[in-house]
């Protein structure tokens, strides 16, 4: 099993719902390294953490786990979508999503939080610059945040 951030802005797509879903495609990444990750390394079974960003305050508020393999993300079809990729055909798709499946929903770790601690030093989500709505979480970090900072067995 491997261990992945999920970022997504509130306003698009929350906790709450995904709590309301239960699964849901995780759709819409235009960023070829989240993508490679999604479509070359993420597998069922890999737990993530949901987190919040571009909002009042960013953190992780939930653990949701992969539930199915990466394919290809129907939105890059779609003219009126935003996702809409004029390049990608149905034989040669660019852009894949995997579904994610709720586990739970967390109280808040906020970013500050996490810059708190020293074994968090290297999360990728704490990095200058980290853009990326895909990050792989190391094993000893996700074990220190669902221990110690989520108080959650994951």
């Amino acid at each position: 099993m491997r261990y992945w951030l999920l970022k997504s802005e509130p306003d698009a797509y929350g906790i709450e719902d995904m709590a309301r879903d239960k699964v849901t495609a995780w759709s819409g990444v235009r960023n070829y390294q989240a993508r490679n990750f999604m479509r070359d390394q993420m597998q069922p079974g890999d737990r993530c953490f949901f987190y919040h960003s571009n909002c009042a305050e960013p953190g992780i508020v939930g653990i949701v786990e992969v539930a199915r393999r990466a394919y290809p993300d129907e939105t890059q079809y779609d003219r009126k979508s935003h996702y809409f990729d004029a390049k990608a055909t149905p034989e040669n798709p660019r852009w894949f999503n995997i579904d994610v499946r709720l586990v739970r929903k967390l109280p808040l770790v906020s970013l500050a939080e996490l810059r708190k601690h020293e074994e968090l030093a290297h999360m990728r989500v704490l990095a200058k610059g980290n853009r990326l709505s895909i990050t792989p979480v190391d094993p000893a970090e996700w074990k220190f945040i669902t221990g110690r900072l989520a108080g959650a067995r994951a």
